[in-house]
């Protein structure tokens, strides 16, 4: 059986009209079923590009993103995304917020709206299936998107910086909601690729961290996190893992 993803000899190039900018060079990486992976570095490194390329939402300039052994297509419902803005379509309450993946699916409506408030129920917003975007806090919006991305029962679940914008109570709450979701064989997603920001974020986390160099990204390091779950982010060996992380980084 392959690897669930697998990024080969990865290249991206932008052209702003005066010359091509590189931002990825030469990416090269596998994924597993139930594997949560973290990228890490620098702003502008190109890892949320990277994290469009696995979903579909981009091309490479040159390599391939293969999805269990086929080219990865942007229709494929077992990838998704949960973004940092939340992505909202502000003209539609939570319900249909969260159930639009399988409308362009071509779910009936009622059968739609059934699976949405099962997975709003989830993600602790019953009761608020009928509210707007305006009307919720930055937490509630992102559970919203991270519903919305699992209503399609994926296999991978990308997620870009998705706790960046959300105060750190939130950000606390919403973690252990997304490592149980991934924990629970019940219930997508089977494995994560996270971007973010925050080396601690990702040691507690993920099973794998990958740290990119500045631009043109590329890959310096992929490591292993072999600290035992659940994670103690008091604990000396949790704080040699994070330091080892950010010297990789600096």
């Amino acid at each position: 059986m392959p690897p669930l993803v697998e990024v080969k000899n990865v290249w991206k190039e932008y052209d702003d009209g005066q010359k091509k900018i590189v931002v990825l060079k030469d990416i090269n990486f596998e994924m597993q079923r139930n594997e949560f992976v973290a990228l890490v570095g620098p702003s502008g490194c190109g890892k949320s590009t990277l994290l469009r390329l696995l979903c579909g939402l981009d091309r490479p300039t040159q390599g391939e993103v293969l999805y269990q052994g086929a080219p990865i297509r942007v229709d494929n419902p077992k990838v998704t995304m949960v973004f940092q803005n939340f992505a909202l379509m502000p003209w539609l309450d939570v319900l249909d917020n969260v159930s639009l993946g399988l409308e362009a699916q071509g779910y009936a409506k009622k059968d739609r709206h059934a699976k949405a408030a099962d997975l709003i129920d989830i993600v602790g917003l019953a009761g608020f299936e009928n509210a707007y975007p305006r009307e919720l806090s930055g937490g509630m919006k992102q559970r919203v998107g991270l519903a919305r991305a699992l209503a399609t029962d994926p296999i991978l679940l990308c997620m870009d910086e998705p706790f960046s914008a959300l105060d750190p109570l939130t950000t606390e709450t919403l973690r252990e909601e997304v490592l149980r979701l991934w924990g629970d064989p019940d219930l997508p997603p089977e494995a994560v690729c996270m971007v973010t920001h925050n080396v601690e974020e990702a040691v507690y986390m993920a099973d794998r961290v990958i740290v990119f160099g500045t631009r043109p990204g590329r890959i310096l390091a992929d490591e292993r996190i072999k600290l035992p779950r659940p994670r103690d982010r008091k604990s000396p060996e949790f704080y040699e893992e994070s330091d080892r992380i950010y010297k990789l980084i600096t």
